[in-house]
């Protein structure tokens, strides 16, 4: 299966790649290079020279213009006689035109899958055809591809490595179509049907026979591991690597081994996106089988691309960028395809590299698609924008958005979910409580952050419902954190940064720190002792009813001194110390209020000062009125007197006059 060492298609021999040529235009013995320049082994002298960059071929024009189309043309359309011609745009350089060469002298040519690529684009550029005459060099590379590269693992890989530096002539020629397909149809073929001898070698050696490679090859008996094409598709160009991984999905390879693939790529050409030792961890999340496979053997499988550190690619910026937008729009749609670690540290290189926004929005929802499964240490991305944070808190906002938005989805519409996805989400309740841990475990983190605005921390603390967390320890952890970092701030954003964390779901050892706690508003320690006692009560209470019942319900009646007995010694010591302030602040209240009864008599008294004031004025006033009424009727009395007596009527009695007294007040 496989096998590039003899294969014979169509009567034609193609035995150890050589190619032979039974017409012979000049007979020669071979050629020969003096420095940059090629001769001929001849005694006739040359007449015509082809220049290729630096090197020089001097050659004879009939052997060449016998086999080449576009020489005859070339030399046939000028109207001078022309012993010299410049051929810099050949595919393949100098190596593909000394092959053609020798195979127009008639000279044996061994054909290899290093060499046969260049040599088929070279043989289309000259136009090499079978109207010239039959047995062209077309003819013979394109039986060799077809015939004994397309059939071969190893050599499916080099062609299709090779073919990189003759774009666009190898795309045109479908060679890369036709090798992506053939490494794509064994890679997703049964395993066990593998001939070793095609795997295990670096590149260098053409073509190696099996007496070589069956030392390091494994027994016929030894299970194949799933992962054993990773390394050799490793080595392929982004564009290459893309064609083969799109043409591996098309067959149908199950998501986790194209998303492993997908991984190995990006440790080896992002040497940024992964440290030492976390590649194979990711890998494993994936598919561990695969790597218990590997750890059981070590012996020659991946023979492409098996070298040192030294041989790592350096590439630069640019062609980072390509590169993680080619893995993000490859990544499966499957959920768990990669791992949630290896997405989110393609998302920081995204970022730093500016990729298209387009497909960071991608990224992000990808990642929230998994994001219960993200670490601490994957979230703390550097911001990279013109942000005065030192972390992107508004990307893991993104993130945790997105997750709520997956959650939301998926329990809204479950018949989307397909059955192989059921079980897994199955297995998996809790993933709104891990993400809570995740992200109170990240407030603690960035809360260090002297920057970081208190909105910011206060939307992404309370992103998550209330049923997340059954616990507040993480979330006051991370309140404590920020109130140390921000000491500054008022009593008002203390109170409005502590209502972020429910009191009633701290723990004890929380709820004693937080009774000592300077930093956090009197308020918030009130609710937090407070609480706390309700719950030792609720104890205490349940623990006696459970007893009752053992001995037939005897009703229990707590007592303070019962309560106190069963609260710890440093609890009953806050709680003192708690109702010492408490207390000082009734005092205080008091105070206040006895001076403002004082203040308030104080302004009762002159009130009625000034009214006494008031009073001897207006007395003053209608004593002097009745005065002068007082005079006037003494002298009107005193002018009827003197007008003479009056004569009185008898029948009526006198009435005495009425006397006016003078007030002495």
């Amino acid at each position: 299966m496989w096998d590039a060492e003899s294969e014979t298609g169509g009567g034609r021999d193609y035995s150890n790649g050589v190619l032979s040529i039974s017409k012979h235009g000049l007979k020669t013995d071979g050629f020969e290079q003096r420095g940059q320049s090629w001769y001929v082994a001849t005694d006739i002298p040359s007449d015509f020279l082809v220049q290729i960059g630096d090197v020089n071929f001097h050659l004879h024009k009939y052997p060449l213009l016998s086999r080449s189309g576009k020489l005859n043309r070339i030399i046939y359309e000028s109207r001078e006689d022309l012993n010299k011609i410049v051929l810099d745009d050949l595919p393949g350089g100098p190596e593909a035109f000394e092959l053609a060469a020798k195979f127009c002298y008639g000279i044996a040519v061994d054909l290899t899958a290093n060499n046969i690529s260049g040599l088929r684009c070279a043989a289309e550029y000259l136009e090499m055809t079978e109207d010239l005459e039959e047995g062209n060099l077309i003819f013979k590379t394109e039986a060799f591809l077809s015939y004994v590269v397309l059939s071969s693992w190893r050599d499916s890989i080099l062609v299709l490595k090779n073919s990189e530096k003759l774009s666009p002539w190898a795309e045109n020629l479908q060679i890369v179509r036709r090798c992506s397909e053939s490494i794509a149809w064994k890679a997703c073929a049964n395993p066990k049907g593998i001939r070793w001898q095609y795997t295990g070698r670096p590149p260098k050696v053409s073509s190696p026979s099996w007496n070589e490679m069956k030392d390091s090859s494994p027994s016929r008996n030894q299970q194949v591991p799933p992962d054993w094409w990773f390394e050799d598709v490793s080595i392929l160009r982004i564009d290459h690597f893309v064609r083969v991984i799109t043409a591996i999905k098309v067959k149908g390879m199950r998501h986790e081994l194209i998303g492993a693939a997908i991984m190995h790529y990006a440790a080896k050409w992002l040497p940024g996106l992964i440290t030492e030792g976390s590649a194979a961890a990711d890998e494993g999340s994936n598919y561990s089988h695969a790597n218990d496979i590997n750890r059981s053997w070590k012996g020659g499988l991946h023979m492409i691309v098996a070298g040192t550190k030294e041989d790592i690619p350096t590439v630069q910026a640019k062609d980072q960028r390509m590169i993680i937008e080619s893995l993000i729009s490859l990544i499966p749609p499957q959920k768990d395809s990669v791992s949630c670690s290896f997405l989110l540290r393609l998302l920081r290189m995204a970022n730093l590299l500016k990729v298209a926004a387009a497909l960071v929005t991608e990224l992000e929802k990808r990642v929230g698609m998994q994001f219960e499964q993200a670490t601490l240490a994957d979230l703390l991305i550097p911001s990279y924008n013109k942000s005065e944070t030192l972390y992107d808190v508004d990307l893991v906002q993104r993130l945790l958005e997105h997750f709520l938005v997956q959650e939301q989805t998926e329990s809204s519409s479950p018949s989307r979910q397909s059955f192989a996805e059921a079980p897994q989400r199955g297995t998996n309740p809790n993933a709104k409580m891990r993400v809570a841990r995740l992200v109170d475990s990240y407030l603690t983190e960035v809360s260090r952050d002297r920057n970081l605005s208190l909105t910011k921390f206060q939307v992404l603390a309370e992103a998550l419902p209330d049923s997340a967390r059954t616990c507040d320890d993480g979330l006051y952890r991370a309140v404590d954190s920020y109130l140390k970092a921000h000491p500054t701030l008022s009593e008002h954003e203390r109170k409005r940064l502590c209502r972020v964390m429910d009191c009633q779901k701290l723990s004890i050892d929380a709820c004693m720190h937080a009774a000592q706690n300077e930093r956090l508003p009197l308020r918030v320690v009130v609710q937090v002792l407070f609480s706390e006692q309700v719950k030792i009560s609720n104890a205490i209470a349940s623990s006696s009813l459970k007893e009752a019942g053992e001995s037939h319900y005897q009703p229990m009646v707590s007592t303070r001194k019962t309560l106190l007995e069963g609260t710890p010694q440093s609890f009953q010591e806050g709680w003192a110390t708690a109702k010492k302030d408490i207390n000082t602040l009734k005092f205080e209240l008091e105070t206040v209020k006895a001076k403002y009864l004082e203040l308030q008599n104080d302004f009762e008294t002159l009130q009625r000062q000034f009214d006494k004031m008031a009073k001897p004025k207006q007395t003053f006033a209608w004593t002097s009125g009745w005065k002068k009424l007082g005079k006037l009727t003494k002298m009107s009395n005193l002018e009827n007197h003197d007008d003479g007596p009056q004569i009185s009527n008898p029948e009526q009695p006198k009435k005495a006059p009425r006397r006016w007294r003078n007030s002495v007040s």
